[in-house]
């Protein structure tokens, strides 16, 4: 059997494994659970992930065959380089794989899963959002991608968390109504129902909708302020990734005409392309690698973002394990051959 190369993308929801021979072709995969070290139960839980992941994409395969492996972990930077490699390095000998493989950050394989360009630029908005510049395959600037708290705008966290400080304006009367209010209530508290907390029985009328407004039910419990609690108490302690999961309401409130919902998409989109400018002082230079939900899906924040950006080449990143092995592939391979090998990943 020819020799092969192993490309691994680890996140901290979950973690993906490609197996591919030298000439780009995949033949095995596998997965498993979050692994970074940072946020997914610690060094030793990310490393049984890691391991589990290899070891599924191998299977049965003989281990010396395996030539080379790029590992791109989330918390792989200057910062945390050293755990990040003393953890792949556990995980390789885990599943009985020779040598050591090389650790890059995560955003190094979504790049590399978009092109074979060795320099341009990635601009991700998923869960969290970040921009960063490569040189050579090598990250030499980066934008944002400093957690909720403190950054990621432009995210699905930064939309979800912006609609319900938007509601919870709306609900205390500091603002006008939303459209955002009803579908909001409903995810956070549970079903269409948390919406009625702000009716009257019989009342056809429903906050945020033409004429519809905040009245009290007859209960504590069913005022606006009592609302706002129960929204608040869900939210606390803080659950970035379920925030998250209010973008494509917001989204949704956008293209409905909610003027609410769109001004946070279009904040959202001058957000993002901030941190792209960042990255690009000089002006753009390269393809841009786009990467995240927010921006391979057929969203407005994709659709406001590349309206910005007219005639520059975007490309999606694909499969970042095996935009990994793309890399793998590169440390073992003369250029000539590297190159169509690369290509041919992409398109797996």
């Amino acid at each position: 059997m020819t020799d092969l190369v192993l490309g691994v993308d680890a996140g901290g929801t979950g973690t993906r494994c490609v197996l591919a021979t030298a000439d780009g072709r995949i033949v095995g995969r596998g997965s498993a659970g979050g692994a970074n070290f940072r946020s997914s139960g610690g060094r030793e839980a990310a490393r049984g992930q890691l391991a589990a992941a290899l070891r599924a994409a191998l299977g049965d395969t003989d281990r010396g065959l395996v030539r080379a492996g790029v590992l791109g972990l989330a918390g792989a930077g200057a910062a945390g380089h050293r755990t990040a490699g003393e953890l792949a390095a556990d995980a390789w000998s885990d599943a009985g794989l020779p040598g050591l493989p090389t650790v890059v950050p995560d955003l190094t394989v979504a790049f590399a899963a978009a092109t074979d360009e060795p320099s341009g630029t990635l601009l991700l908005a998923g869960t969290g959002a970040i921009a960063a510049r490569f040189e050579q395959r090598e990250l030499v600037r980066r934008s944002d991608g400093h957690g909720w708290l403190l950054g990621d705008e432009g995210s699905g966290v930064w939309l979800g968390l912006n609609a319900l400080r938007a509601v919870l304006a709306a609900l205390d009367g500091r603002t006008g109504p939303t459209a955002l209010t009803v579908p909001v209530a409903a995810d956070l508290l549970g079903g269409p129902g948390a919406a009625d907390l702000l009716c009257a029985p019989g009342d056809a009328d429903r906050p945020g909708e033409p004429g519809g407004a905040a009245r009290p039910g007859g209960t504590a419990e069913a005022e606006p302020a009592g609302l706002c609690q129960r929204l608040v108490a869900v939210a606390y302690p803080p659950q970035p990734a379920r925030l998250a999961a209010l973008a494509p309401l917001v989204e949704a409130a956008a293209r409905a005409g909610d003027a609410t919902a769109a001004a946070l998409v279009d904040e959202a989109a001058r957000l993002l392309l901030c941190s792209l400018q960042a990255v690009e002082p000089d002006g753009p230079s390269g393809p841009l690698a786009l990467a995240g939900s927010l921006l391979l899906n057929d969203t407005l924040t994709a659709a406001r973002v590349a309206g910005a950006l007219p005639g520059r080449a975007l490309l999606p990143a694909r499969d970042p394990a095996a935009g990994a092995a793309a890399l793998a592939l590169r440390a073992v391979l003369p250029p000539g051959a590297a190159a169509p090998a690369h290509r041919r990943l992409l398109t797996a």
